[in-house]
Protein backbone atom coordinates (compact mmCIF):
# COMPACT_ATOMS: atom_id res chain seq x y z
CA UNK A 1 0.00 0.00 0.00
CA UNK A 2 2.77 2.47 0.77
CA UNK A 3 3.92 2.30 -2.86
CA UNK A 4 1.11 4.83 -3.36
CA UNK A 5 3.03 7.36 -1.25
CA UNK A 6 6.03 9.25 -2.57
CA UNK A 7 8.57 11.70 -1.22
CA UNK A 8 10.02 13.97 -3.88
CA UNK A 9 11.85 17.13 -2.87
CA UNK A 10 10.49 18.85 -5.98
CA UNK A 11 6.88 18.22 -4.87
CA UNK A 12 5.43 19.94 -1.80
CA UNK A 13 8.94 20.56 -0.43
CA UNK A 14 9.51 16.84 0.08
CA UNK A 15 6.47 16.12 2.22
CA UNK A 16 4.96 12.66 1.68
CA UNK A 17 2.17 12.90 -0.91
CA UNK A 18 -0.14 10.53 -2.70
CA UNK A 19 1.82 9.40 -5.77
CA UNK A 20 1.25 11.48 -8.91
CA UNK A 21 -0.64 14.16 -6.97
CA UNK A 22 0.15 17.11 -4.78
CA UNK A 23 -2.13 15.79 -2.02
CA UNK A 24 -0.08 15.53 1.18
CA UNK A 25 -0.51 12.52 3.46
CA UNK A 26 -0.80 15.01 6.32
CA UNK A 27 -3.86 16.64 4.70
CA UNK A 28 -5.64 13.31 4.32
CA UNK A 29 -4.90 12.38 7.93
CA UNK A 30 -6.00 15.76 9.27
CA UNK A 31 -9.26 15.62 7.33
CA UNK A 32 -9.98 12.12 8.65
CA UNK A 33 -9.12 13.30 12.16
CA UNK A 34 -11.58 16.17 11.78
CA UNK A 35 -14.32 13.66 10.99
CA UNK A 36 -14.26 13.53 7.20
CA UNK A 37 -15.30 10.21 5.71
CA UNK A 38 -13.65 8.39 2.83
CA UNK A 39 -16.57 9.56 0.70
CA UNK A 40 -16.01 13.19 1.74
CA UNK A 41 -12.37 12.98 0.69
CA UNK A 42 -13.15 11.20 -2.57
CA UNK A 43 -15.67 13.93 -3.43
CA UNK A 44 -13.30 16.76 -2.50
CA UNK A 45 -10.26 15.26 -4.26
CA UNK A 46 -11.35 13.44 -7.45
CA UNK A 47 -7.83 12.08 -8.14
CA UNK A 48 -7.82 10.33 -4.76
CA UNK A 49 -8.94 6.71 -4.42
CA UNK A 50 -9.99 4.68 -1.40
CA UNK A 51 -6.72 2.72 -1.73
CA UNK A 52 -4.81 6.02 -1.58
CA UNK A 53 -6.54 6.91 1.69
CA UNK A 54 -5.74 3.49 3.13
CA UNK A 55 -2.12 3.96 2.01
CA UNK A 56 -1.97 7.27 3.91
CA UNK A 57 -3.19 5.50 7.04
CA UNK A 58 -0.68 2.68 6.56
CA UNK A 59 2.14 5.20 6.00
CA UNK A 60 1.25 7.00 9.23
CA UNK A 61 1.06 3.73 11.16
CA UNK A 62 4.49 2.72 9.85
CA UNK A 63 5.94 6.10 10.80
CA UNK A 64 4.60 5.84 14.33
CA UNK A 65 5.67 2.21 14.68
CA UNK A 66 9.30 3.23 14.17
CA UNK A 67 9.26 6.14 16.63
CA UNK A 68 11.43 6.01 19.70
CA UNK A 69 9.63 7.26 22.80
CA UNK A 70 11.54 8.45 25.83
CA UNK A 71 9.86 8.78 29.20
CA UNK A 72 10.85 11.81 31.20
CA UNK A 73 9.92 11.60 34.83
CA UNK A 74 8.97 14.93 36.36
CA UNK A 75 10.22 13.67 39.76
CA UNK A 76 13.78 13.09 38.53
CA UNK A 77 13.94 16.50 36.88
CA UNK A 78 13.03 18.22 40.18
CA UNK A 79 15.84 16.63 42.19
Amino acid sequence: MTDRIEINHAVMQGKPVVRNTRIPVELVLRKLGEGATFEDLLDAYPRLTADDIRACLAYAADAIAHETVYSLSSESSLS
